[in-house]
């Protein structure tokens, strides 16, 4: 049996975490990007450009990868809501 970490959003479009897994990765990836950013500073400097366009592509990868994690485990479809109508049915 799957066990979700995420539920769609009631309001807009994407999950919000639900458990403590969900949470953990969702407070994990950015400071995973801070943390590079930071070692990107500290290894390549300012002015290389081609090194910041690689670490660049490698966030675009690995958000890629953090979106698909998070639809797998969410419990539901990501699609755009606007929360429920007054009889209680999801609009």
């Amino acid at each position: 049996m799957t066990q979700y970490w995420f539920r769609p959003k009631r309001y807009g479009y994407g999950c919000t975490p639900v458990t403590w897994e969900g949470w953990a990765v969702t407070f994990a990836f950015p400071a995973a990007l801070l943390i590079s950013i930071a070692a990107m500073e500290l290894w390549a400097g300012r002015p290389n450009f081609v090194a910041w366009m690689i670490w660049a592509a490698c966030v675009a990868v690995a958000t890629g990868c953090f979106v698909q994690f998070s639809r797998r485990k969410t419990d539901g479809e990501w699609r755009w809501r606007w929360g429920e109508r007054s009889d209680g049915q999801p609009s």
